[in-house]
């Protein structure tokens, strides 16, 4: 299996981890596909999501993919009033990631990030490896150090 931007990443600050691949159906990108096709729980899967604030600009919001991103609460907690999605026509040119494999490690610029509290209802949860197919399986206490990620409860 090829190496990702991500993976490198972790690689350099020696954080352990683990790359899962799976085939990717083009027209289902969703964390219920990954989910059945890893056979681990749906809501051990989160998805990033790039948001905008009206006061700190973009940041991302790493939440269970199959829940809501709860953008008043992230609004709160990132010190905005207002906090909207990026539309997906900016993400790529934002993150260096296309739809369906944006990744939290290894964006092009080092966004604000917030990690949904439920991550820590697991051991290990999976974030993209930022390669549509690939997951990585990692620490949620880890992706926290890493990337400095405040935790709160911003998914519906």
């Amino acid at each position: 299996m090829k190496k990702t931007n991500a993976a490198r990443f972790l690689d350099a600050l020696n954080i352990a981890y683990e790359l899962l691949e799976y085939p990717v159906d083009e027209d289902d990108l969703s964390a219920e596909d990954a989910a059945n096709k890893l056979k681990v729980p749906t809501g051990q899967i989160f998805k990033t999501l790039v948001a905008r604030g009206d006061r700190t600009g973009v940041l991302t919001a790493i939440i269970p993919g199959r829940l809501e991103l709860d953008l008043k609460t992230l609004a709160k907690l990132s010190g905005n009033k207002k906090v909207g999605m990026v539309p997906l026509t900016e993400v790529l040119s934002l993150t260096g990631y296309v739809r369906g494999a944006v990744s939290p490690l290894g964006m092009k610029k080092n966004y604000p990030y917030y990690l949904d509290q439920s991550a820590f209802n697991f051991a290990d949860i999976l974030i993209s490896a930022g390669a549509r197919g690939v997951q990585i399986r990692l620490a949620p206490q880890d992706l926290v150090v890493t990337l400095g990620a405040v935790v709160g409860n911003i998914s519906c």
